[in-house]
């Protein structure tokens, strides 16, 4: 009888964990599958990992898979190409493509960030460091043609300083390379985005003495974008994937660094969770994050500006042509 009874018992955690498995199964299989490629891997995109990490994606009914495309150029290369869905990019990049006469160009159809999220790091300390700090010395800047550059140069010639003759600006390092060309001795200045401003200071290779985004005002920065035949041929997932970003971005604003840091912190395995706590409170001083994706016409031509000032647009681009309206 003893032996029976263990049997049954044996028999029904077997079908009870088969159960599971099969019901976990067929709830993934319900979820429509969403390739993104994100330009960075940043803290500067919390409202995003936020996203994935506390389930507002499979709320929705989506899988979201999420991989990295270093640079605005693979990401849009990625998108056109049909690798993947959706780009995560500066706004920036829907221009260039709109302006090369692509067919199936690249729409934005939601904002995650507003404001530029890179920091001024300097070498040595500076106390009250003001921009005419900068005249005379050198500054890893980043590539010609993206936006951290850009606003850079934006910035320095909305304060009377001269990009090209006051100060010098290194464009040659890549963009994953700036940190390391720092600690390595080039240059006076960098403008990183974190988590690597922070560590650089926390290791003693410099301070951070500016936030680029209080700066440079509010434009949308980074964006997620797609073809227009994906808009046309999948509506309901953009409509469910935006309202997903927006339950990210709602969090972010409703609780604190600490809650925020928790969630996201498996996103940053080499970061101590004190310095994401840090980090995000820079961005939150810095009222870095929308309270939505939508975005005005202003700060898309404000945008355009600074893309002008940098002499990377000859041609302005219509803000109903590039911004995805439901």
């Amino acid at each position: 009888m003893k032996k029976k009874i263990i049997t049954i018992t044996a028999f029904l955690i077997i079908f009870l964990i088969a159960s599971s498995v099969l019901f976990n199964f067929e709830k993934d299989n319900d979820l429509v599958k969403v390739r993104v490629a994100e330009v960075a891997h940043s803290i500067f995109y919390a409202p995003q990992y936020v996203a994935v990490n506390e389930g507002f994606f499979e709320e929705e009914g989506l899988d979201v898979e999420i991989t990295l495309a270093s640079g605005a150029d693979k990401v849009t290369a990625a998108v056109l190409s049909g690798d993947v869905d959706i780009g995560f990019s500066g706004s920036e990049a829907t221009i260039y493509v709109y302006n090369q006469g692509e067919k199936d160009y690249l729409k934005t159809f939601a904002q995650l960030t507003q404001k530029d999220g890179s920091f001024i790091v300097s070498r040595r300390e500076i106390e009250n460091f003001t921009l005419e700090d900068l005249k005379g010395k050198y500054i890893i800047g980043g590539r010609i043609g993206g936006m951290p550059e850009m606003t850079l140069e934006y910035i320095l010639t909305k304060n009377n300083i001269d990009p090209k003759k006051d100060l010098t600006i290194d464009t040659s390092v890549a963009f994953a390379a700036m940190q390391g060309a720092f600690i390595g001795g080039t240059g006076d200045f960098v403008s990183l985005f974190e988590p690597n401003a922070t560590l650089v200071e926390k290791e003693g290779y410099g301070y951070i003495v500016a936030s680029l985004g209080e700066l440079g005002g509010v434009v949308p920065y980074t964006a997620y974008n797609t073809r227009i035949s994906y808009l046309e041929e999948n509506p309901d997932i953009i409509e469910k994937f935006t309202r997903a970003i927006q339950k990210g971005l709602d969090f972010v604003h409703e609780n604190d660094s600490k809650t925020i840091a928790i969630s996201i912190i498996e996103d940053f395995p080499d970061t101590k969770l004190e310095d994401l706590i840090t980090v995000i409170d820079r961005y939150k001083e810095a009222d870095t994050w929308p309270k939505t994706t939508n975005f005005t016409e202003e700060s898309f031509n404000l945008l355009q500006d600074i893309m002008i000032n940098a002499n990377q647009l000859g041609k302005r681009v219509s803000y109903s042509d590039l911004i995805y309206q439901k």
